[in-house]
């Protein structure tokens, strides 16, 4: 980031980010059982789902899927630790949307050896 250009270009991308992470983190805790296929692709969906080894249920709610995101994010989901915080749920996100993609990757190519 040697010039102010990308600098800019970075914090605008950061800000996205930190957006979507924060957007997520207060729906989640204000209105809980929203349709999860409104914020999350289905791939995201089942992504979380196969990463955390729970099973899908048919119509996911936001909560139980922010809720699996920041698991991967290093979230414990105790019985006292409340609702997940965005640094959680950001690493998880990370990690839901590499495996969607590989997922994604794996189905365009069309392998039929692989059923994604």
């Amino acid at each position: 980031m040697g010039t102010i250009e990308r600098l800019e270009r970075a914090l605008a991308l950061f800000l996205v980010v930190a957006w979507r992470v924060t957007y997520l983190m207060r729906l989640g805790r204000t209105c809980p059982d929203l349709d999860a296929h409104l914020f999350f692709d289905p791939d995201e969906i089942r992504a979380a789902h196969l990463l955390t080894k729970t099973r899908m249920p048919v119509q996911p709610k936001l909560n139980e899927v922010l809720r699996l995101v920041a698991r991967l994010g290093g979230f414990l989901a105790r019985k006292g630790d409340g609702e997940p915080g965005a640094e959680t749920i950001w690493k998880g996100l990370t990690k839901v949307h590499i495996a969607a993609e590989t997922m994604r990757l794996l189905r365009d190519d069309g392998d039929a050896d692989i059923s994604v």
